[in-house]
This record gives structure tokens, C-alpha cells and sequence, in this order.
């Protein structure tokens, strides 16, 4: 038997034994693509465009800091890492060999940029109330600028030594001398310049927030806008090897764009106007960073262009690529995740460092297409930095480290997947994967479940490990939900590949619910496939019977319903039902009837699959009828495990027969015809009663108590007019539009 065969038919058994009194359908959890893995939380794992899980890149965790948030990080020659920190506006100092220590403590609170000066010297930007230190290699600070500004969010440094500070929240961007002494270079129309570089030209480049843009400042100061993107903020400026610019933005926590999106324009907008902290007012690591509050002031034209300009997917953040000579793209955005810093490898490819999930992604290929490289320890990878051997270290928020990413594979890969949700308890079947394993390599599957959306200490244990690829029963205790952990074991230099995972589960069977059931009136009936409408007979006057005249309302009305046409006939009663199951098994119904006054239910018709019935009602006797649905689940469901569920109709009249017209008296009155009937049902009341002395024309009267309500009605008619020798024609309707004629002769004169 082939190997898929063989795992088919262990699924099936294993669900069929995993019946005792109540089943349902087997149903299946499956995660295949990029997307489903993505759900799902990686540890020295990769994810690829194609949906594989790889062993990923070894990570090491290099500096632990005291600190929440870790904002901006520079390298210096000898491979000394510097790293700036808040909510306490530390600079940390990490060597080559891993040992770190506070370097420089500032009196503000954030450090949100550092970049190397000259001769081992360090600048330091630091928020609110922004101040520029310039740290010697000893540790030793004097402040080397103080704008006058709330924020300090970026700084470039030229190869004449002049220093560029991006600040906020008045949007200008200062040139400070080797000496210290600055002016302002350039007033952007916006609230925030948050990033800055340079390129080959000597030309400034800078990303602004509220709105989000990029300019190109010339060094005269002459700027020109590259990109008006639709979000809140350009977090990070980066030039390639061949001079082409990436920004990455992100969207604001007020726009539509966003939720939580760590803009920090948004932050220091909130900071305005409460007086607290420029990132984070409150060090936690229970929340998103920078997150807290839309732009304060949405009077300004800034504010108000930006509120024009969201975007409307509800995306978090993009990556912008935009040529030299200014054409640009957007290459990559995500609703998850949003981008807070990039690099490049040394093959070129883009390295993006999100929030809040603390994901890495590196992006190849043309177009770009995105894998999942490394997922962090922390919520968020606010900066990245590689160094002169090509190592890539980033810095983290919530909680504050800095990590280093291996050139080399990891050995031992984790990923657990989000916890799956069966809608209610349910009896576990099988777990199966299909992947790649060679010599050494090794796949291991666990499995866990509980009944909270969150796992905690309520789950059960962590299962024995499921070698079986082809599947292996689950052990895990009935539940609603369950999670799956797999662990991938490298022996070789690409490892082993695991390209997708099912569990098979089956809900405890649920009695099916019938929720309507609809009578309509008697002779509606619904026409398949559509028709035009009741035409017209050829050779007919009158085309306004009773009869006709319900055909031609019908039809007028057939848009109206989603069953079809709308038409008449009379006899026939159409019966329709909405009903549904929470196992989404398919069901079938049995129709049945009684009449008012007795006690068993006969069967009118049994094992239907459609919801819509029509009903021949001349083979009954006229009277008060009641139906029955009974909905079963049978079809998905073996022998007696099968559940019903019923629902009985409102009741409604059957009456097929017409009234019967008796005339008592007819007699001439002058020049007049004095007309004396009855006309009675034995079911419905009388609705309609008319004459005609010519056949087309026809006049209604009214019964001698003025009003048609009773099953008998008396009348008493006077004809003013001739009657020829044809008489006069009655015509009687019921309720139930069963109609009756006779032909009353003229009396003598």
C-alpha cells in the first residue's frame, strides 16, 4: 500500500474508533504556507517564502541590560558596541568578548541615537529636553549641543566631521561644526524628522513624521520630496552599495493603519502633552512600544494632511525602495508587524527588524519576497547593526538585550503554533507531518491541550514525542483547543525541513437546530430556472380573473425572493426552512404533517436534502395543518450516534374546495333585477363576491351585514341596469382563492 494510503487510513480508523456515543465529521487543523507558520512562534528557526521550516541562524545573546528598551546602537573600530538605552538614558558599552557595562548616564530619560565621532568619541542624543553629549573614549561627557528642542530622534555624521541632528516636535534639523557650535539646516513641514543619512552626493536624506516623508536636502539646504508615503512615519534610512534608498514606515497609533504601531512621533506628541517620558512613559513590558497616543495637536496642517493620507488596508508598517533618480516602489508591508530598522547581509538581501512580535525578516529575490529570518526574545528588534566581519547584532524592547546572529545554523530548531481552536471539545485523532530529514536529522512533534484561549498552567503537559511522519494518535486529554510544538534536529549542514503539519480532531456531536420554518401562502410556488413572467394569453379580454391577476402579482414580485421566481398554482403549498449544525455536518430532513385536533404525525415526505418543499394539497381533506421539520446529521454521522433536531410550523389552512353559490330569489323591480343568494364554505371564510351582466365586466357587492368575514354570507343585489338573455354571472372567491360561478336567468317581465 503507498505511504499516503497507509496515512489516510490510519486518520480514518483512528476517527472511527474514537467514537463512543456521540460523532461527528473528522475535521482537520493544517498549517502548510508561510502565512500559517507565521502564527506560530519560532526559536532558531526560518521560515522561507514557500512555507518550510528551516533551522535558522544560531543566535546569541550577548549584553543583558538592566534597561526596557534598548533604542540605537553604533560599532567602533575595535569592535566595541555602543548601545543606547531608556527609560533611564544609559549608553551601555559592550567589547568584543561580550563583557558590557554602563558607559555614560545622561540626565534624561532616552537615548535614541549614538553615532561614532572622531577619535574613539561617541555622540549621544538623548530625549526630552533633547541634549548631543559628546563621550570620550573614557567615559568622560561635556555637551557638545543643545538645540533647544523636545526630541532628538537622529544623527548623521559627514566626512568633514559636521554633525546632522534630526529633531521634533518642531520638524528642524540642525548642522552642528566639529566645534559644537549649529544652526538650523532645514524647517521641515512636518512634526518629527526621525531619520537621517547621506548619500554619495553629500546630500541629505531625511524621513519626517506626521506626515511620513522623505526629502533630499541638498547642501544648500534646498530640499526635495522623494516620497509621500500614506503613513504616519519614516522610521529608518538606508543606503545600499549601489546608492538605492530604503525607508521604512510605520503607521500611527491614531491612523487606521496602525493598533500599536511604536511610531514615535505618536509618543512624543503624548509626551507634549502629558509631560512624561518621549518613547515610553511607563517602563512595562506588557505593551507595545510607542504606542500610546495619536498626534495631540491635529489642527496643524501637518496633522491634518497626514489624517488625509491613510492608508486603508490596516497595515502597520511598509518598506519603501526608491532609485536615484527618485522612481520608488513599496516593496514589502505587513499587517503584524511593524518595521523599525533594516540592513544588509553580505549578499545584498534586506534584513528588517519588526514589533511587536519580535520578528526578523530577510527579504530576496525579484520582487522581493519575505522569510521569516530569526524571531527575538522580546517584543520588539528596534536597531541593527553589522560589523566589519559581517556579524549582524540587533538591540531589543521589552525586555532590553543585545543578540548576535550567527553565521552558522543553529543545531536544534523550536517552533510552537498558535493554539488551535475546535469550537468545543473535542477527541483527538491523529497527528501527521510531511517533511525532509537525512542522516542525523530529526523531526520530533509534541502536543498539549486545555480549554483557555491562552495556555497556561491549566494544559496538560507537554506530550511524549511523535516520531511517526505517517501519523500517531494524539495522547493529549479532550479539549477545545490544542497546540502543537515541533523540534527540528540538524546532523547535516542543511538540516531537516518540515513543509507542513495536520491534526485530525472530532468535535462531540451537537443536536442540529431547525431555527425558521416559513409557510408561504397557498399557490406561491418558485419557479426553476428563472422565468419572465405569466404572459399573456392571446385571444383573452379579460386577463383580470382572480386566478390571473394572483400569476401576474407573483411574477411582478419574483426579484424579490432568493429562491427563485416567484409564480402561482393553485393546490400547492411551498414550505421552506432554514436550519443549521455547529459540526457543519450535512443534514437531511423529514417533512411531517397533522391535522388540527389529532395527535400522530404522519410522514410527508422523508430524507430530503433541500430545504424547500411543495406541497400537493388536494390529496388532503381542507382543514387546520401543521408541519414538522425534523432535521438529522445521519449523512456524517454512523448508525445510532446520529442527532435530530425538530421544529413545528406555526399553523396554516388547507382548503381547496369553492363556495357554493344559492340563489333564493330573483325578480324584476320596476326596470331593475332584484337578486336574493347565499353563498357558504365549509372551510374559509367568503372574501370576495361579484356579477357581470356581460361576461367582462364585473362589479363587486357587499353582503347584507356590510363586511365578508363568516364562511356564510347573505346578499340581497339590485341590477339597475338591462339584462340581456345570456343573465347575470355570480362569481364567488374564499380566503383561499377557490372560486365558484353560476348563471342566474333573467326574470320574466
Amino acid at each position: 500500500m503507498p505511504r499516503s494510503s497507509r496515512s489516510l487510513l490510519f486518520i480514518f480508523t483512528l476517527a472511527i474508533a474514537a467514537v463512543t456515543v456521540r460523532a461527528s465529521s473528522p475535521k482537520f487543523f493544517m498549517a502548510a504556507s508561510q502565512a500559517d507558520f507565521l502564527k506560530g512562534d519560532v526559536e532558531n528557526l526560518s521560515i522561507d517564502p514557500n512555507g518550510r521550516l528551516i533551522l535558522g541562524p544560531a543566535t546569541d545573546l550577548i549584553y543583558e541590560t538592566p534597561a526596557p528598551f534598548l533604542w540605537s546602537i553604533a560599532g567602533a573600530s575595535d569592535g566595541t558596541l555602543f548601545v543606547g538605552s531608556g527609560n533611564e538614558g544609559k549608553v551601555y558599552r559592550v567589547g568584543a568578548d561580550g563583557r558590557g557595562s554602563a558607559f555614560f548616564d545622561s540626565t534624561e530619560l532616552e537615548v535614541h541615537a549614538v553615532a561614532a565621532g572622531p577619535n574613539g568619541s561617541l555622540y549621544v542624543a538623548t530625549s526630552p529636553d533633547g541634549r548631543i553629549y559628546k563621550v570620550d573614549r573614557d567615559g568622560k561627557s561635556s555637551t557638545f549641543f543643545e538645540p533647544k528642542e523636545k526630541y532628538i530622534w537622529s544623527l548623521v555624521t559627514d566626512a568633514r566631521g559636521n554633525v546632522y541632528a534630526g529633531t521634533g516636535d518642531k520638524g528642524v534639523i540642525y548642522k552642528i561644526g566639529p566645534d559644537g557650535k549649529g544652526a538650523v539646516f532645514y524647517k521641515a513641514s512636518a512634526t518629527h524628522v526621525t531619520a537621517l543619512a547621506l548619500d554619495a552626493s553629500g546630500n541629505l536624506l531625511a524621513g519626517t513624521g506626521s506626515p511620513g516623508r522623505v526629502m533630499r536636502i541638498d547642501p544648500n539646504g534646498k530640499a526635495f520630496v522623494l516620497l509621500d508615503s500614506p503613513y504616519q512615519e519614516i522610521h529608518t534610512l538606508r543606503l545600499d552599495s549601489k546608492g538605492i534608498l530604503y525607508a521604512a514606515a510605520q503607521a500611527g497609533a491614531g491612523s487606521s493603519n496602525s493598533g500599536s504601531s511604536g511610531s514615535s512621533s505618536d509618543v512624543a506628541a503624548n509626551d507634549s502633552s502629558s509631560g512624561s517620558s518621549a518613547r515610553t512613559p511607563v517602563p512595562t513590558v506588557s505593551v507595545e512600544v510607542t504606542s500610546f497616543a495619536v498626534v495631540a495637536d491635529t489642527s496643524g496642517s501637518s496633522s491634518s494632511g497626514s489624517s488625509s493620507r491613510e492608508d486603508r488596508r490596516n497595515v502597520k508598517g511598509a518598506l519603501y525602495r526608491i532609485n536615484p533618480d527618485g522612481v520608488w516602489d513599496q516593496v514589502w508591508d505587513s499587517k503584524d508587524d511593524a518595521p523599525y530598522d533594516m540592513t544588509f547581509d553580505e549578499s545584498g538581501a534586506i534584513i528588517v527588524a519588526t514589533g511587536g512580535k519580535g520578528k526578523i525578516y530577510r527579504l530576496e529575490g525579484n520582487p522581493l519576497r519575505a522569510s521569516l529570518l530569526a524571531r527575538a526574545a522580546a517584543q520588539q528588534v528596534t536597531s541593527l547593526y553589522r560589523d566589519s566581519r559581517g556579524r549582524l547584532y540587533y538591540t531589543t524592547a521589552n525586555p532590553g538585550k543585545l543578540f548576535r546572529l550567527s553565521s552558522d545554523r543553529a543545531m536544534k530548531g523550536t517552533y510552537e503554533s498558535e493554539p488551535r481552536d475546535a469550537q468545543m471539545v473535542a477527541t483527538w485523532g491523529s497527528l501527521s507531518w510531511r517533511g525532509v530529514t537525512g542522516n542525523g536529522d530529526k523531526i520530533e512533534l509534541f502536543s498539549r491541550s486545555g480549554n483557555t484561549e491562552t495556555p497556561d498552567d491549566t494544559w496538560s503537559a507537554w506530550s511524549s514525542a511523535y516520531t511517526n511522519a505517517n501519523g500517531s494518535a494524539i495522547t493529549s486529554p479532550k479539549a477545545r483547543y490544542l497546540q502543537w510544538r515541533a523540534v527540528l534536529t540538524g546532523g547535516r549542514a542543511d538540516g531537516p525541513v518540515l513543509t507542513s503539519v495536520t491534526a485530525a480532531y472530532l468535535q462531540r456531536n451537537l443536536r442540529p437546530v431547525v431555527r425558521s420554518i416559513t409557510v408561504h401562502p397557498p399557490g406561491i410556488v418558485f419557479q426553476k430556472p428563472y422565468s419572465t413572467g405569466e404572459p399573456d394569453l392571446a385571444g383573452l379580454d379579460d386577463q383580470g380573473t382572480p386566478e390571473r391577476k394572483l400569476a401576474q402579482a407573483a411574477a411582478q414580485q419574483g426579484s424579490v425572493s432568493s429562491l427563485g421566481r416567484r409564480a402561482y398554482q393553485k393546490g400547492l403549498q411551498t414550505l421552506a426552512w432554514k436550519a443549521d449544525d455547529e459540526n457543519e455536518d450535512e443534514l437531511v430532513f423529514d417533512i411531517l404533517y397533522r391535522r388540527e385536533g389529532e395527535t400522530t404525525w404522519k410522514t410527508l415526505r422523508r430524507g430530503l436534502a433541500d430545504t424547500i418543499y411543495v406541497w400537493d394539497t388536494t390529496t388532503v381533506p381542507n382543514g387546520t395543518y401543521f408541519v414538522k421539520i425534523v432535521a438529522s446529521d445521519s449523512p456524517s454521522n454512523p448508525g445510532d450516534t446520529a442527532l435530530t433536531g425538530e421544529m413545528e410550523s406555526s399553523p396554516f389552512e388547507i382548503d381547496n374546495t369553492p363556495p357554493v353559490i344559492t340563489v333564493s330569489n330573483v325578480r324584476a323591480d320596476g326596470a331593475a333585477t332584484l337578486l336574493t343568494f347565499d353563498v357558504k364554505d365549509d372551510h374559509s371564510p367568503i372574501l370576495r363576491v361579484e356579477f357581470s351582466v356581460d361576461g367582462q365586466h364585473w362589479r363587486g357587492v357587499f353582503p347584507t351585514d356590510g363586511i365578508a368575514d363568516s364562511r356564510e354570507e347573505h346578499y340581497v343585489v339590485t341590477i339597475d341596469e338591462p339584462i340581456g338573455p345570456r343573465g347575470v354571472t355570480l362569481r364567488a372567491s374564499d380566503s383561499m382563492n377557490n372560486i365558484a360561478t353560476t348563471q342566474v336567468d333573467a326574470p320574466r317581465r
